[in-house]
C-alpha cells in the first residue's frame, strides 16, 4: 500500500530573494548585506554573487508556468527588503511590490498558494551601517531598531498583499542571520562577535513578535502567521555525560534561543548561565519576552541533516559543525564543543542523510508546541547533478532522499504531529550562499549561462506525489 497524505495537504517547493531573483539594481532596489558580503574578496566561493542569479525576477511568469506544470499546489517565496523599502525606512518602492503583486496573481491564476516570508537574510545594508550622510543609526540586527524597522517593512508588506496571500512567515532560520552572519562571520554581514551574535538573536525574536503584531494589524482574520526555524536534531556522540552535556549546549543555542522566546515566553535559565561570562543579557528588556511570545499559527520547520556532539576532544570525529569553514565559532559560549560526521550516505553537502532527524524534530514541537500547525519550510538535498547527452538531468539519489523524508513526515502524522504542508529546498538550482553556484539543490537544473531550466527527474517524481498525494517507490539503482 502507497503511504497516502490527508487531503488538503500543500505540496510546495520554496526559494529566495537574493538566491533567484537577480535584478539587483533594477527599480529602486537598492544593496542588500548579501550585495555587500557576496561582491567582497573572498567571501563567496569563485567571488559568485547574485546579481543576476537565475533571472526570476525578468522569467517570473515562465518560471510559475513551470510549478504549475510540475503540479505544486503551493509556493515559499521571500520578499527582498530592499526592494521594496530600499533604506529599510520609510514608504514602500511601489514598483518593488508591483514585481510581488504580479507574481502572487500569476500563481493565484495557476492554481498555486502562495506563502510568502518576509525575511530571508536580505537585510538593507544601511541598517547594517548606516547612511552615508550619518543621519540614520545602524549596526543590524544586534542594534534593537532594526527589530521595528522589521516590523515597520512587515506592515507595508501585509497592506500591499494582503488581499492575495493568506499564508505568512516573519523569519527564515534566524538561527543563520544571528550566529553565521554575526558568530563566525560565513554569512553576511561577515562579522565575528559573540556578544553581538546573541543580541542579534534576541532582536530577531523580538522582531518577529512586533512584525506578527504588524502583520494581525493589517490582515485579514484567515491569515495564518508563522515563523521558520531550523532546528536542530542534537545527539550526543555518546551516554557520557560530558557528551550529553554538550548536546544540551548546543540544544540551547540552536533551537531554544529561539523555541524559548516564541512558544514559552522565557530564555531557557541554562543558556543565560552558558553565555553569563559573555553577557548579563541586559539588552533583554521588559515585555520583550511577551512580544516575542505572540501566538503562532504555523511552525515552519527546516531540515537537512541531524547534528551529533561530544565533549571537547572526544571521539575522533571531526570539528566541522556543516556551517563553513571560518576561525570564529557560531556557538558562543560553547565554542569547545566537538563536532562529528555521523556514518553513512552523505549529500554533496557532506550533511548526512537520516529522516529519523526529521520525525524526531516534528514529534518533539508537536508535544511542545500542542495545536500549531506544524509545516516542513525547507527540506532538500545537493547533489553533483550534471546533464546527461540528450539534456536529460537523472537525480535518483535526490528521489532516494525525498521519499526517505516524505516517509518520516507521513509517519509523524500517523503518531500525532498535525503537519499541513511540504515545501521542497528549492524549485531550482541557485546562489548557495556562501558556496556561489557550486551546489545545486534544484529540483529544476538550471544552466546558468544560458538560464534555460531543465526539470530533474526528481521533479517528474515530487510532481506524482503533488498531484495524487501518495508516495511512489523511489527507483531502484
Amino acid at each position: 500500500m502507497p503511504e497516502s497524505f490527508p487531503p488538503g495537504f500543500l505540496w510546495g517547493a520554496a526559494t529566495a530573494a537574493y538566491q533567484i531573483e537577480g535584478a539587483a539594481q533594477e527599480d529602486g532596489r537598492t544593496p542588500s548585506i548579501w550585495d555587500t558580503f557576496s561582491h567582497t574578496p573572498g567571501k563567496v566561493l569563485g567571488g559568485d554573487t547574485g546579481d543576476v542569479a537565475v533571472d526570476h525576477y525578468h522569467r517570473m511568469r515562465d518560471d510559475v508556468r513551470m510549478m504549475a506544470d510540475l503540479g505544486l499546489t503551493a509556493y515559499r517565496f521571500s520578499v527582498s527588503w530592499p526592494r521594496v523599502q530600499p533604506t529599510g525606512r520609510g514608504p514602500a518602492v511601489q514598483r518593488g511590490l508591483d514585481f510581488y503583486r504580479a507574481l502572487t496573481d500569476e500563481l493565484l491564476a495557476g492554481g498555486i498558494r502562495p506563502s510568502l516570508t518576509l525575511y530571508h537574510w536580505d537585510l538593507p545594508q544601511e541598517l547594517e551601517t548606516g547612511s552615508i550622510s550619518g543621519s540614520a543609526a545602524g549596526g543590524g540586527w544586534p542594534a534593537r531598531d532594526t527589530a521595528y524597522r522589521f516590523a515597520e517593512y512587515a506592515g507595508l508588506v501585509a497592506e500591499a498583499l494582503r488581499d492575495r496571500v493568506e499564508l505568512w512567515t516573519t523569519l527564515n532560520e534566524p538561527w543563520c542571520s544571528a550566529f553565521l552572519g554575526y558568530g563566525s562571520g560565513v554569512h553576511a554581514p561577515g562579522r565575528t562577535d559573540p556578544v553581538a551574535a546573541l543580541r542579534a538573536a534576541h532582536h530577531l525574536n523580538l522582531g518577529h513578535g512586533l512584525a506578527t503584531q504588524a502583520l494581525r494589524a493589517a490582515l485579514p482574520g484567515r491569515a495564518r502567521i508563522g515563523v521558520a526555524l531550523n532546528p536542530s536534531a542534537v545527539r550526543p556522540l555518546t551516554q557520557a555525560p560530558g557528551d550529553v552535556d554538550a548536546a544540551r549546549r548546543i540544544d540551547a543555542l540552536a533551537n531554544r534561543v529561539f523555541t524559548g522566546p516564541m512558544l514559552t515566553g522565557e530564555y531557557p535559565a541554562d543558556l543565560l548561565a552558558d553565555t553569563a561570562h559573555l553577557t548579563d543579557w541586559s539588552f533583554v528588556r521588559e515585555g520583550d519576552m511577551a512580544t516575542a511570545g505572540q501566538r503562532l499559527d504555523v511552525l515552519g520547520i527546516n531540515y537537512y541533516a541531524p547534528t551529533v556532539v561530544s565533549a571537547a576532544g572526544a571521539g575522533e570525529g571531526s570539528r566541522r559543525d556543516g556551517h563553513g569553514a571560518s576561525d570564529h565559532s557560531p556557538w558562543p559560549g560553547s565554542e569547545s564543543v566537538t563536532f562529528h560526521q555521523p556514518p553513512g550516505e552523505l549529500t554533496a553537502m557532506d550533511w548526512s542523510v537520516d529522516p529519523t532527524g526529521l520525525y524526531d524534530l516534528l514529534m518533539r514541537y508537536a508535544h511542545e508546541s500542542p495545536g500549531t500547525t506544524l509545516m516542513i519550510t525547507e527540506n532538500g538535498a545537493a547533489y553533483d547533478d550534471k546533464p546527461a547527452p540528450d539534456g536529460s538531468v537523472h537525480d535518483p539519489d535526490r528521489i532516494r532522499y525525498l521519499h526517505g523524508h516524505l516517509s518520516a513526515v507521513h509517519r509523524a502524522i500517523a503518531d500525532g504531529a498535525d503537519v499541513r504542508g511540504y515545501f521542497l529546498w528549492s524549485l531550482m538550482d541557485n546562489f548557495e550562499w556562501a558556496y556561489g553556484y557550486s551546489k545545486r539543490f534544484g529540483a529544476v537544473y538550471v544552466d546558468y549561462e544560458t538560464q534555460v531550466r531543465t526539470p530533474k527527474s526528481s521533479a517528474g517524481w515530487y510532481g506524482k506525489v503533488a498531484r495524487t498525494g501518495e508516495l511512489p517507490e523511489p527507483p531502484v539503482g
